[in-house]
């Protein structure tokens, strides 16, 4: 399997040869690569308790964080989608995520059953 941070926005690409290009090499947070985070987060929207959640702290309303969540279509690319877990729910979440009214909507439990309903549905 390729390297995702390879390719990553924040890392920049690899050599022909598979040498790391001039740019430095990207600092670790935690002992993880931002790839690795931004992964890792964006895989857990795909819950819709978790979302909830996030709705009810208010984040979901906070600028900075929705503008975070546009940066994170880059996961929508396949050379990026592909390391995803669960790429439907993964990549709906991210999309619903987009829409101000669905950031509002999920504040209520019959939507987050509802998410989850479609979610066990689709996985037959």
């Amino acid at each position: 399997m390729a390297n995702p941070a390879a390719a990553h926005p924040n890392t920049g690409p690899l050599s022909s040869s598979g040498e790391k290009s001039s740019r430095p090499e990207e600092p670790l947070h935690g002992g993880f690569t931002r790839f690795e985070l931004e992964l890792e987060f964006v895989q857990s929207l795909a819950n819709p308790s978790y979302l909830n959640h996030l709705a009810s702290q208010k984040v979901l309303q906070d600028p900075c964080f929705v503008e975070y969540l546009k940066y994170l279509q880059y996961f929508t690319q396949p050379e990026y989608a592909m390391y995803l877990s669960y790429p439907g729910p993964t990549l709906k979440a991210l999309e619903l995520l987009q829409q101000e009214k669905f950031r509002q909507d999920i504040l209520s439990p019959d939507m987050v059953t509802r998410l989850v309903e479609e979610t066990l549905l689709s996985s037959i």
